[in-house]
């Protein structure tokens, strides 16, 4: 969300192209198939995308929050989906490390 918004801009419009935590909720709805790929979340209320967290939380619990115990359907969307928003995230200038950076 952008400072005094109170609704989201959307992954596409997020900084660094969803490279955040509200663009990695839209991003795991869609590995998990609770959202089209076609659903960027542009307008949702911070309260829609909270209950959106939930969703995509309960939908990873199934599975134990661990990565291969996924189906190999849906490691298969999760490994595209991320590697196609670190290529586009890379081309707008994100760096990884530099985040890893400014957490410390």
């Amino acid at each position: 969300m952008k400072t005094g918004s109170q609704t989201y801009e959307g992954i596409h419009n997020d900084k660094w192209g969803g490279m955040t935590m509200l663009g990695n909720i839209v991003k795991e709805a869609w590995i998990f198939g609770i959202l089209p790929e076609t659903e960027t979340c542009e307008g949702w209320t911070l309260g829609r995308m909270q209950n959106l967290y939930e969703q995509v939380s309960d939908a990873r619990a199934k599975y134990g929050f661990r990565f291969a115990d996924l189906p190999p359907e849906i490691q298969e969307r999760h490994e595209r989906i991320h590697r196609e928003a670190m290529v586009r995230a890379r081309e707008l200038g994100w760096d990884p490390d530099a985040d890893l950076a400014d957490e410390g």
